[in-house]
């Protein structure tokens, strides 16, 4: 039986990997600890109330009194745990660097105290690379954030590299593209999209909406984490992404089409500070050294999405409020 640490396995991309892991791995045990913070919800694993393999903690990384003992009998850590929206890292830093940059620390630390190796994936972003033009960025390129969000998620990169140089601590980074898909948290552009058009209300997209992500179906980043877990090289970073690189207004315009909502809802707002470009990942080392490739092509998965939420307005509609919704969050005082 693997014992496996999840930290923020209550938010988006940690509640979808615990719920795919413990389905695909039945000699898997997990603990999650969360700290029941912006964008964790309960509600995403109210199902695993009676799974004897799932524990949860509540706790918060930020903490280190918080994380004594927790590690004892793991065999690995995943470190989902983590703030992650850009506009309210404008708005106010700190707790991005708590949660982030120290949280990572204090795992770290714990992890080098024991008596074992215990192999550490750290669930990084593209975002620690900046924006690019032209061509895609590989593992070994520059880190060059742009927001208070994606340098202190760089910063815990670096920590990771380290402490993996300095103790010999099994890190293991992940570095992906825009995710989407069912429990995200409708803050972020694509459920906020489908929520605003349900109840038809003005969509806000930053100036011209002409900013390009690579969009990624979450249970796709949730295998190929799987697969650095079991397979990635302890002291590697690998990029992950599916190669759906799509402007935020076409965006906003599938979701518009599908819903059958007129277009003219996508309303222009001022671009938000430090607003990159373009982000594009190559993911030739997971796919050729691991052997991972993506499973759901973006139409269908994005299909899958508008579903989900359509039908689970239970699931979002205690969350939604007009802080929630505001399309420049960073004027919010």
């Amino acid at each position: 039986m693997l014992k496996i640490l999840v930290t923020g396995g209550l938010g988006f991309i940690g509640s979808n990997y615990i719920i795919q892991t413990l389905k695909d791995h039945p000699n898997y045990e997990i603990i999650n600890i969360d700290k029941l913070g912006t964008g964790a919800n309960p509600e995403n694993l109210k199902d695993l109330k009676n799974e004897d393999r799932y524990h949860f903690i509540k706790a918060d990384i930020s903490n280190p009194q918080a994380l004594e003992g927790i590690l004892e009998g793991c065999g690995a850590v995943i470190n989902f745990a983590a703030e992650t929206h850009v506009d309210r890292s404008i708005s106010d830093p700190n707790p991005f660097i708590e949660s982030n940059y120290l949280g990572t620390f204090n795992l770290l630390e714990a992890e080098r105290k024991m008596d074992r190796k215990i192999r550490h994936i750290q669930i990084s972003t593209d975002e620690v690379y900046g924006d690019i033009t032209q061509g895609s960025f590989k593992e070994e390129d520059r880190l060059n954030p742009s927001n208070p969000y994606s340098a202190s998620k760089a910063a815990a990169d670096m920590l990771c590299q380290a402490y993996h140089r300095t103790y010999g601590l099994e890190t293991i980074i992940t570095r992906c593209t825009n995710n989407f898909g069912p429990n995200q948290f409708p803050e972020k552009l694509i459920p906020k999209t489908i929520i605003r058009a349900k109840k038809d209300l003005a969509i806000p997209v930053y100036g011209t909406g002409e900013n390009i992500r690579d969009w990624i179906y979450v249970q796709d980043h949730c295998e190929a984490i799987d697969l650095t877990l079991r397979k990635g090289k302890p002291g590697e970073i690998y990029n992950i992404s599916s190669g759906n690189e799509l402007s935020v207004k076409t965006i906003v315009e599938k979701i518009l089409d599908t819903l059958d909502k007129p277009r003219e809802l996508i309303t222009h707002v001022e671009d938000r500070p430090g607003h990159d470009t373009r982000y594009s990942l190559d993911s030739s080392k997971i796919k050729n050294e691991l052997g991972w490739e993506p499973k759901h092509s973006f139409d269908s998965a994005l299909n899958n999405t508008i579903t989900w939420y359509l039908k689970n307005e239970w699931w979002w509609k205690p969350m939604i409020n007009d802080k929630t919704l505001h399309p420049t969050p960073w004027k919010l005082k």
